[in-house]
């Protein structure tokens, strides 16, 4: 896989290798921009490895690490182009910890991987993402204080999911105004694939609503707790994306619109948390559009973690409503793309990364212009 010339490398500033023999710590971060802040993203911790099993070991583990370089450079770009939309003073950064978690996922390695952290000197602050949790962000912080979503401290933030699950839910309203020409949730259908920390609140929200709600996770405790608190219909997740329903919401893992899911979606709408949605931009996002689906872009719709976070990494006490404010105008973000796009025929996709990519370069512009007087 090349990586220089892939559009997934494009203009990062940084990336880093690490490793740890003592704990088995195998880790990258990368640095996408910093021209608005420093770099800030969630540290993923997942087992690459896992996915080729029953390949041949060496081919398993070089295939695996591949696809966790592939991973964090796209999931570091989304994050500088989720902060530039969302208007925030951070850059884009992501980590990602290569193995299954609840085996490695000790105090000792996640002290480790904030060794490493802190010897980036603040270039990149660390968050809790998918397989880690506020204990494991907690030991990364012995290390380093540059961590954010901490449960504790004069400007800890807490878990972001509740904010991501609310920014969500006001991107679907704004994409069935956009859609269907009311924000009105009452009798619409949403399929949600994947109901952990965010997609379970999201399922809350839309049940208040008046939504039906239908569900899909591989882990049975996490439907079991959605159930908990009203009804859902579950399906398995393999059907999850195909059902009929008006608003299909991918909170699981990305890649999941691609040639093979796309003809079978029955929904006009996909807004959900995911991040990397899409397995291929500008293919998958076009196809979505000649088939009259709306795609709520994902790094605008699932910004309100990163909203949250920001405060903490520029050690600011949360005055009032500040941060739900923030988190609220996802939804006319996502109006103003949504607007552009069919006003040029074009993917919402590509219109935002366009968009984010205009605020990143005036502020590189700035910065080179202030730097040169």
């Amino acid at each position: 896989m090349p990586v220089f010339d892939s559009r997934s490398f494009k203009d990062h500033e940084q990336v880093v290798f690490i490793s740890d023999e003592k704990t088995g710590l195998k880790a990258i971060v990368a640095v996408h921009s910093t021209a608005l802040g420093p770099a800030t993203g969630g540290c993923r911790f997942w087992d690459y490895y896992a996915t080729h099993k029953g390949s041949p070991v060496d081919v398993a583990q070089t295939r695996g690490e591949q696809d966790a370089v592939y991973d964090v450079l796209r999931l570091s770009r989304g994050m500088s182009y989720k902060n530039a939309m969302a208007g925030l003073r951070l850059g884009g950064g992501k980590s990602v910890i290569i193995g299954n978690s609840r085996e490695l996922g000790t105090p000792e390695l996640m002290a480790a991987f904030g060794r490493a952290v802190n010897k980036l000197g603040g270039m990149y602050y660390a968050a809790e993402d998918v397989g880690t949790s506020p204990d494991m962000m907690e030991a990364v912080h012995t290390e380093t204080d540059y961590v954010a979503g901490l449960a504790e401290g004069e400007f800890a933030t807490g878990d972001p999911s509740p904010h991501t699950a609310l920014g969500v839910f006001v991107g679907i309203k704004a994409a069935c105004e956009h859609k269907y020409g009311s924000d009105s949730l009452e009798g619409k259908t949403v399929a949600i694939q994947g109901v952990g920390h965010v997609g379970a609140v999201l399922a809350d929200h839309l049940r208040d609503a008046g939504a039906k709600i239908i569900i899909a996770d591989i882990v049975q405790s996490n439907i079991d707790a959605v159930l908990k608190n009203g009804p859902a219909e579950v399906v398995e997740p393999s059907r999850i994306h195909a059902v009929d329903c008006d608003v299909f919401a991918p909170c699981a893992l990305g890649g999941g619109i691609n040639p093979k899911t796309i003809p079978e979606i029955k929904a006009k709408v996909i807004a959900g948390a995911a991040n990397n949605v899409l397995e291929t931009e500008g293919v998958d996002d076009q196809a979505l559009m000649e088939r009259g689906i709306l795609y709520a872009p994902d790094y605008v719709i699932n910004a309100g973690g990163i909203i949250s976070v920001e405060f903490e990494v520029h050690k600011e006490k949360i005055q009032g409503d500040m941060r739900k404010t923030k988190v609220l105008r996802i939804g006319e973000t996502l109006k103003e793309v949504f607007e552009t796009a069919e006003k040029d025929g074009r993917p919402s996709g590509i219109v935002a990364n366009e968009m984010a990519e205009a605020i990143i370069k005036a502020a590189q512009d700035k910065t080179l212009s202030a730097a040169a007087e």
